[in-house]
């Protein structure tokens, strides 16, 4: 059965979150938006894209910083409502140069930096 980005179930904006993972590791890295012509052009380039909601624009992950997300494999969750995206993660994953964008944990009612910016 060949897929249709169009079967998706895309919220009222046509768009549908998109989680990041490290194919090799299982770390999660971020999550961002898609919309159908981000799922289409990700699986066609191989090249992660998302749809920047602030820019309203597509965005090529590490098109500008050199931190390049390699597809490996994109899953449909069961309620077809959101995509899990393995990748190959060249450098960091955040935009704060933190390699994942989870970063900070809540400890006690604390919250905890668990690592800082790479140089």
């Amino acid at each position: 059965m060949s897929f249709d980005p169009e079967t998706l179930r895309y919220n009222a904006d046509g768009l549908l979150p998109a989680i990041a993972q490290e194919a090799e590791t299982g770390e999660v890295l971020m999550l961002a938006w898609m919309n159908a012509a981000a799922v289409a052009q990700t699986l066609e380039t191989g090249r992660v894209t998302y749809w920047s909601r602030s820019r309203q624009a597509f965005w090529v992950k590490g098109e500008s910083s050199g931190h390049l997300q390699h597809l490996v494999e994109m899953r449909v969750d069961c309620d077809r409502d959101c995509l899990l995206v393995l990748v190959r993660q060249d450098g960091p994953a955040c935009h704060t140069n933190r390699r994942v964008c989870f970063y900070t944990a809540i400890r006690d009612g604390e919250e905890v930096e668990l690592m800082a910016p790479e140089e």
